[in-house]
């Protein structure tokens, strides 16, 4: 399975700020390609996936992927039912209804989202 994993922007690299960032995650340190998000701060946090920042996110979202990946291992390791693991870790997500992203919902005729 392939997941998109937070890591933390360490520096860019490159000329002139270049396109290429150092950063560190649960993996280890990494290059990502800056392309999709451009310039990055040190110490921003990103989504990286198949060598590429993805996604700028704060470091409260970083901390919640983090715990959910956590969980998963956990969970994976285990080979137990583990629903206190799930609760504890997916708590964002127990006891409510899925909800599309902004950009899938349908819109009102007015233009706002329903």
């Amino acid at each position: 399975m392939c997941l998109a994993t937070p890591m933390q922007v360490i520096r860019m690299e490159g000329s002139d700020g270049g396109t290429t960032a150092l950063c560190e995650g649960r993996n280890g340190v990494e290059r990502l390609d800056t392309l999709l998000t451009g310039p990055l701060a040190p110490g921003q946090w990103v989504l990286g996936f198949l060598g590429a920042a993805r996604e700028v996110i704060d470091a409260e979202r970083a901390a919640q992927i983090e715990e959910a990946l956590l969980a998963l291992e956990s969970i994976l390791n285990s080979g137990a039912d583990n629903d206190d693991v799930i609760r504890a870790a997916f708590a964002d997500l127990i006891d409510r209804e899925p909800q599309l992203p902004e950009f899938l919902r349908p819109k009102s005729p007015q233009g706002g989202f329903l």
